[in-house]
């Protein structure tokens, strides 16, 4: 056994019986390294990874390749989940090396942390032209020997690159004004929303080809474009790329919940695993589709995403786990396939027809012989009786079986995106359960991921919290409990999201620049990273403004909001170029640019807090329950609703009705700024030409 036996990573623990002398990342083994002077192996995966299973299965639970490393390498294993600051550094310098990224992901270093080659994975021996694993441990030997100088100028010019890539670029730079992103806000939705048109996938839904990842920002894009503008066919490429999703194999259809990704352009053949971090992206856009249309089959996903993240991700200590594997009983998708033999044997003759028929199941299949369970493109979703009560039998059945593997760290970033999501849920739907998880999950991060002098880790199992907390942590967790205060009406939680947005500001921005991965006490890297652009999760700098901005408007904290502004100042150009590579960064500049309409209901009107939440409304924040010492609040009559902008407002409404009308007439206000806006109507007419 080696030194990962202790770690609180399920990840590193799956290696802790490797063959191979593996450390974590830290001092130790670069002293090692140094020490006996050999270069360091970084191995970085996940546990929910298919391929970092393989490639462990190969070469790390091999004696002979182990061997390799122990004699000629410092080997260190990193769970990318607990450490994205480690991942984010390396995963630049591999991009620059091969024009690609992924993981596993192995890098050689030299002793002081400088990259000089590295790829994703390697197979054990040579295969269809990639080079063995052991191959390249020989000929990495060599050059660190035979070789040195060049690889000595490479760590060099690799580092550099590495800088470069990491480094704010000089557009962003020269960017820095609050009327930046007020000139360009009203552009930025329609500039994106005719780029994804011109990508939109018109049968399948999605936003370019296979293999298809959910985006859920893309279709909140067009969710909300189809709210200020009122076009229908924003909310066409949004209804059928999540009409697509929710029919396809993507989603488990038992259990509720989502797929990492398609590997097909019909959404049918996942790669299983699933991420708490898809769960809480793909509530919002769902949720606010209920919202538009009022179609209960978007409800139905809703429901049964955060039925499957309330059950099967719980952690017994508090808050929700990250991920479940996509491999059980060593085949990837095992656990969720289906023949027609084993549904009759969980239903019986009848049940079984009818199951089959509703998801497809034949004796050919559409995966390795048995059936992903899907349902027809455009077919109705909502399950009649019948059809429900086999769902809920063959989820019975399918609990008997083997599950694929639980990663059972709680990350304080996915926790709190998932809290926000489902504090929106719970707001919209009136669900008091789903208000007393969100609450919850609060409350143990905040008794076990945050340390006595306020300082924020990231991630916790059983018991133990390590890691100091990264940005993107903070932002999320700003975000979480300003939702917790819309949904509670507790100013509780706007405390603690004060709290934290200004730490956030004192740790990860150093002047008016974005954030910074890592915080300004936190052990240094070969560079310190800024997260700027959007990828499976959002970045950073863009959920950090937005949630800003959302708590400025709520506490009427001009320097919350100030610093807000700037950070959409930043990413605005940049977003202007290329939208769907910031795609946060243009939700949160529609809060910049006419800012955020504020709401206040005042005394015990639950009807009125009710009438708003029923409204799909992303740029509205919500100030109600108890009341707090803010320029909002002043002179606030109980009975009364209140619809503001920069805390100031127009008349009281004392009935649903007129604050219905209030609120129209805000979306009017919002719609005449968008369509005066750089891009106006010219895009728009784009889209409806694209999609007619």
């Amino acid at each position: 056994m080696n030194r990962l036996a202790s770690e609180t990573s399920p990840y590193l623990r799956q290696h802790a019986d490797n063959p191979v002398d593996w450390y974590p990342w830290g001092d130790e083994a670069f002293a090692r390294a140094r020490a006996e002077d050999r270069p360091v192996l970084l191995s970085v995966g996940y546990s929910a990874c298919h391929w970092c299973h393989v490639m462990a299965h190969e070469s790390f639970e091999d004696p002979e390749t182990a061997s390799d490393l122990n004699g000629r390498f410092v080997s260190v294993k990193v769970d990318r989940e607990e450490r994205p600051d480690v991942d984010a550094v390396y995963m630049e310098a591999v991009q620059a090396l091969t024009g690609h990224g992924g993981w596993p992901m192995t890098v050689f270093l030299t002793p002081d942390a400088r990259p000089f080659y590295g790829g994703t994975y390697f197979p054990r021996t040579d295969t269809h032209g990639m080079p063995g694993f052991r191959r390249v441990l020989a000929a990495v030997d060599d050059a660190w020997h035979a070789r040195r100088a060049e690889i000595e100028q490479q760590a060099d010019a690799l580092a550099d690159a590495v800088a470069r890539r990491v480094a704010l670029p000089d557009d962003m730079a020269l960017s820095k004004s609050p009327g930046v992103a007020e000139d360009l806000a009203p552009g930025l939705l329609e500039e994106a929303v005719a780029e994804l048109g011109t990508r939109f996938d018109r049968e399948w839904g999605g936003f370019g080809p296979a293999p298809k990842f959910p985006q859920p920002t893309l279709v909140e894009l067009c969710l909300r474009h189809h709210r200020v503008t009122g076009r229908e066919t924003s909310l066409v490429m949004a209804t059928t790329t999540l009409g697509a999703m929710a029919a396809g194999g993507i989603y488990d259809h038992l259990g509720g919940g989502f797929a990492r990704y398609s590997t097909d352009t019909t959404w049918t053949v996942p790669h299983f695993e699933k991420m708490l971090y898809d769960q809480a992206g793909l509530l919002r856009p769902y949720l606010g589709a209920w919202q538009v249309t009022a179609e209960q089959q978007w409800l139905q996903v809703v429901e049964e995403t955060v039925g499957y993240v309330l059950r099967d991700l719980a952690s017994p200590g508090g808050g929700w786990c990250s991920a479940e594997d996509a491999d059980a009983e060593g085949e990837e998708g095992r656990y969720s396939v289906w023949t027609p033999e084993e549904v009759s044997a969980a239903l019986g003759p009848h049940l079984a027809e009818v199951a089959c028929e509703w998801y497809g199941v034949t004796a050919r299949g559409n995966f390795e012989g048995r059936t992903i369970l899907r349902r027809p493109l455009g077919a109705p979703l909502v399950r009649p009786a019948e059809v429900e009560e086999a769902r809920r039998l063959l989820l019975d059945a399918r609990t008997a079986r083997v599950r694929p593997g639980l990663d059972d760290k709680v990350l304080t970033e996915w926790n709190a995106m998932f809290g926000s999501s489902l504090a929106q849920a719970a707001a919209v739907t009136g669900r008091g359960d789903w208000q007393e998880a969100a609450v919850g999950a609060a409350r143990f991060l905040l008794a076990e991921l945050r340390r006595a002098d306020g300082r924020w880790l990231r991630s916790w199992q059983d018991g133990r919290a390590r890691h100091l907390a990264y940005a993107a942590d903070y932002a999320w967790l700003v975000d979480y409990f300003t939702r917790l205060a819309e949904l509670t009406g507790d100013a509780e939680w706007l405390a603690h999201a004060r709290a934290t947005a200004h730490a956030m500001l004192a740790l990860f921005r150093d002047g008016d620049g974005p954030l910074f991965v890592t915080g300004a006490d936190a052990d240094a890297l070969v560079v310190r990273p800024m997260d700027l652009l959007d990828g499976a999760i959002p970045s950073a700098s863009s959920v950090g403004a937005g949630a800003l901005l959302r708590l400025g408007a709520l506490t009427g904290d001009d320097g919350l909001t100030d610093a807000g502004e700037s950070l959409v100042a930043l990413l605005a150009p940049v977003a202007a170029r290329h939208p769907l590579a910031l795609p946060t960064a243009v939700v949160a500049a529609a809060l910049a640019g006419g800012g955020a309409t504020e709401v206040v209901v005042a005394g015990d009107r639950p009807d009125l807090v009710a009438a708003l939440r029923r409204r799909f409304e992303p740029t509205v924040v919500l100030a109600w329950g108890q009341r707090t010492p803010t320029p909002l609040w002043e002179g606030r009559a109980d009975g009364f609703a209140y619809v503001c902008r920069h805390c100031v407002c127009g008349a009281p409404a004392a009935e649903v009705g007129a604050l219905d009308q209030r609120l129209d007439d805000e979306l009017g206000a919002d719609r005449a700024r968008a369509l005066s806006g750089r891009a106006g109507d010219a895009a728009g007419a784009g889209v409806e030409q694209e999609h007619p």
